[in-house]
């Protein structure tokens, strides 16, 4: 599990170290690590660090220091190392004279004209390493600095972030660095885990500074697939059907039969002990999957431990009727797709939330407007508002899946393909997360392992072509397995 920790965090840690431990010490120990990584980028790119050739990006602040420091370093491995200062005279002077000292260059780009100049230098760089702004900074690069960057044709190693994403956010609201690699310094910072931003991060170390002590509870997690094949629920030599938790699915109708079936196989593939589906597409489910107990009503659903409920219900009187049986049952509860427009329709719907009972609530960006207002730039923001305005889980779907729960944890899970985005998507996501709920698992981890699930099964069952959500189902005993596979726990 990968942890991130807001700026703020970051700054107040960075300063209780900073009494314990001289500045001086601290920005060399950064730059030592970025100078680490630059090697190690010159060798695989160009087979060696003598006589390549480096161009620092350098800007105002401790993280164009830490450029210029890492700049010296490399100079001691024979690395022909420029520094182009896009902030003339607020460089820091005591990297700008180690650099120096050890044979650097030092070029001013304030201007347009000043980028034309250093072209010719830009073009022949075989890696840049990107100083130019740090995390107090936000906003898109500025046009001179955007101009440089745009002149790179080489890798570029990104110092604790790259310039011009949003540190807390990973918002790129403009112009910004896509770097090859990031080193950043004791502690991963929100963009870093977050779209569209840690799109620009490639790949991450993290440099040990001594900050762990400092850092507490980080304010968003990242489960990897280890975590998630540990934590799946499968069946042990003393369950049976029911001990496994037996999961209801209200959802589908008459005009939407497909919404049924693609939940209900979800849940069915999502190791549920038994699968009971409640709603007027019975015919469609029980010909698809034969070993689902069909009735057609919730209230003749029997005895479920929790419900996953909304897709393809409707919005009218209808499912108005269905989704105040699912709540009135008392039971966690997975919301999507029409319940949440119910939701965000009618109030009194949620006078049937027992405050000792979980609600996960599913939505997309739309939907999550519609009940909880503009998601913004700030989407783990806007999620840990909802979830403890409502006292509900929240999953908010998107390129970059948010999770948070009442008490302001968030787990987050950042898709590496787009494969899941398409018609019904969503629908296999409810099942998971209600069979997963049925189980016992702890309603946020059950929103947040059946993210990364689904999104593995849209991989494995994509294997490199568009596919329809029907194709996610069979792959998802597969994801399933691959989870266990990672976390050692199958051959």
């Amino acid at each position: 599990m990968r942890g991130a920790w807001t700026t703020t965090r970051v700054r107040d840690a960075e300063d209780r170290l900073l009494r314990r431990v001289p500045s001086a010490r601290l920005m060399r120990r950064a730059a030592y690590g970025v100078a680490v990584e630059a090697a190690v980028m010159l060798r695989a790119h160009t087979g060696g660090t003598s006589g390549r050739r480096v161009v620092l990006l350098v800007g105002a602040g401790n993280n164009g220091g830490d450029a210029l420091w890492a700049g010296a370093f490399l100079r001691r491995r024979g690395v022909d190392v420029t520094a182009l200062l896009l902030a003339p005279g607020r460089a820091h002077p005591e990297g700008l004279a180690a650099l120096r000292r050890t044979g650097g260059r030092v070029v001013e780009v304030g201007d347009h004209d000043e980028v034309t100049a250093v072209a010719p230098r830009l073009a022949a760089a075989d890696l840049a390493v990107d100083g130019i702004v740090g995390i107090s900074a936000s906003g898109p690069l500025r046009p001179v600095a955007a101009e440089v960057v745009s002149r790179l044709s080489c890798p570029v190693l990104a110092v604790d972030l790259p310039s011009g994403v949003d540190p807390d956010t990973g918002a790129v609201p403009g112009p910004a660095v896509r770097a090859t690699a990031t080193v950043t310094f004791g502690a991963r910072k929100p963009l870093h885990l977050l779209g569209p931003g840690s799109e620009h991060v490639g790949e991450l170390r993290v440099v040990d500074i001594g900050l762990g002590p400092e850092l507490g509870e980080p304010d968003l997690r990242a489960l990897d697939r280890h975590d998630v094949g540990l934590g799946w629920p499968v069946p042990g030599p003393a369950d049976d059907k029911y001990t496994q938790g037996v999961v209801g699915v209200a959802a589908g109708s008459s005009v939407f039969p497909g919404a049924a079936v693609l939940a209900t196989g979800a849940a069915v593939a999502a190791t549920s002990g038994m699968v009971r589906y409640a709603g007027p597409a019975a015919d469609a489910v029980r010909s698809t999957w034969p070993e689902v107990v069909v009735t057609g009503s919730v209230e003749d659903a029997g005895r479920v431990q929790a419900w996953a409920a909304g897709p393809g219900i409707g919005v009218g009187e209808t499912g108005r009727r269905v989704l105040e049986q699912v709540l009135a049952a008392g039971l966690p509860t997975c919301l999507d797709a029409d319940a949440i427009t119910l939701l965000a329709r009618h109030e009194e719907l949620w006078d049937l939330h027992d405050p000792d009972t979980t609600w996960v609530l599913t939505p997309h960006e739309g939907e999550f407007t519609r009940l909880a207002g503009e998601v913004g730039t700030d989407r783990v923001d806007a999620v840990r508002r909802a979830a403890r305005r409502f006292r509900c889980v929240v999953l908010l779907k998107g390129n970059t899946t948010v999770v948070a729960d009442p008490d302001g944890h968030v787990l987050v899970n950042r898709s590496t393909s787009s494969w899941v985005s398409t018609a019904g998507s969503g629908d296999v996501l409810t099942g998971m997360i209600g069979a997963l709920l049925a189980s016992g698992a702890e309603p946020a981890l059950a929103a947040a392992w059946a993210a990364s699930a689904h999104e593995l099964a849209g991989e494995l069952a994509a294997r490199g072509a568009p596919i329809g959500a029907s194709a996610l189902v069979p792959s998802v005993s597969e994801a399933i397995r691959v989870l266990r596979r990672s976390a050692g726990l199958l051959p």
